[in-house]
């Protein structure tokens, strides 16, 4: 897929655990983790939103737009 997940990242650089991220956003540690590993189909805004505001972040900080090397 072209979309490259950077939560890892952020979460890294704000030293916040995937524990206290969930708690603060009010999403399931599986659903986080889901997304964080890049597996998840979709994210809602007001997820995505909600993330950003507790990283302190741009979505661009967290989702990437890389071309597949196939096309």
């Amino acid at each position: 897929m072209a979309i490259i997940v950077n939560l890892d990242v952020m979460m890294a650089k704000r030293k916040i655990s995937l524990n206290e991220l969930s708690d603060r956003v009010g999403i399931t540690k599986a659903n986080l983790s889901i997304l964080k590993t890049g597996k998840a189909k979709a994210i809602r805004f007001s997820t995505l939103n909600a993330i950003c505001i507790e990283l302190n972040c741009q979505p661009g900080d967290i989702l990437e737009f890389r071309e597949d090397e196939d096309d």
